[in-house]
């Protein structure tokens, strides 16, 4: 199993490939659709990260797919625009996660 990654932005894409991640970078709903489209189709993804825009993009597929099929697993991960979060959301993440304050 592998992860896949649909982005807003080229600088996560390109983070996430450094990490071992490949991924796309789409700037639309339909575009973003499709591309969720593609992942869930693949048997080999296990795991589906999406950005916060473009999960708000398309949010009732989303609730859906999560719903209504078991794998692959979708992610929301935080943009570097983090809408709506505070400023450590990140620290927040680590510390409920595993209990590691850094």
């Amino acid at each position: 199993m592998r992860f896949a990654l649909i982005s807003d932005n080229h600088d996560t894409v390109t983070g996430m490939r450094l990490a071992g991640v490949e991924g796309v970078a789409v700037h639309d709903k339909d575009s973003a659709v499709k591309a969720l489209t593609e992942a869930m189709d693949d048997p080999e993804v296990g795991i589906v990260l999406m950005t916060e825009r473009l999960v708000s993009l398309c949010p009732e597929l989303i609730y859906d797919l999560k719903l209504h099929r078991a794998r692959p697993l979708i992610v929301e991960i935080p943009d570097r625009h983090a809408e709506g979060r505070t400023e450590n959301s990140i620290m927040k993440y680590v510390r409920d996660a595993i209990g590691v304050k850094i």
